[in-house]
C-alpha cells in the first residue's frame, strides 16, 4: 500500500514538471516575441556611414527634448542622457555601422528604474532624430 502511494505521488509530481515546462516554454517565447517587437520600436536605420555625425545628431537630438548629456563613447556610438521632471527619465543611444552604408540606431528609456515600452517616446525621438539626420545630410542650418 505504501508503495502505491509513493508512486501516485510520483506521478502527481511528474505531471506537474511536465505542465511547469510547457507554461515556461509558452513564456519564454511570448518574452522573445515581446523583446523582437520592443527592439523594433527602439530601432531605425539610417542611410549614413558616418557614425561621429550621428553620435553628434544624436546628442543634439536628445539636447533638444530637454535631455543633459551624462556620458558620450564616440568610439563605439553611445550617448547616455537623463531628464529630471517629476520623474526621472534615463535614455541610451547607441549607434552600429550596419553594412558600409547604414548605421542602425537603438534607444533604450528608464522611467525612474523601469524599462520603457511605450513606442510614443521612441516615435518621438526617431522623429526628431530623422529630421536632424536629414538636416545634417543636406547640410541645412
Amino acid at each position: 500500500m505504501k508503495s502505491i502511494k509513493l508512486f501516485i505521488v510520483a506521478m502527481l509530481i511528474g505531471v506537474s514538471l511536465v505542465a511547469c515546462q510547457t507554461d515556461s516554454r509558452q513564456q519564454i517565447l511570448e518574452t522573445d516575441q515581446s523583446q523582437v517587437s520592443l527592439r523594433s520600436i527602439q530601432s531605425r536605420m539610417f542611410d549614413t556611414s558616418d557614425q561621429s555625425l550621428t553620435v553628434r545628431t544624436v546628442i543634439a537630438t536628445l539636447q533638444d527634448l530637454g535631455f543633459t548629456i551624462d556620458k558620450v563613447d564616440n568610439d563605439i556610438g553611445v550617448v547616455s542622457a537623463t531628464k529630471a521632471g517629476d520623474y526621472l527619465m534615463k535614455m541610451t543611444i547607441s549607434s552600429r555601422p550596419r553594412g558600409s552604408k547604414q548605421i542602425s540606431v537603438r534607444a533604450s528609456a528608464q522611467y525612474n528604474i523601469t524599462a520603457v515600452s511605450d513606442p510614443k517616446l521612441y516615435q518621438q525621438f526617431f522623429e526628431a532624430l530623422s529630421k536632424a539626420m536629414f538636416l545634417e545630410a543636406h547640410q541645412v542650418n
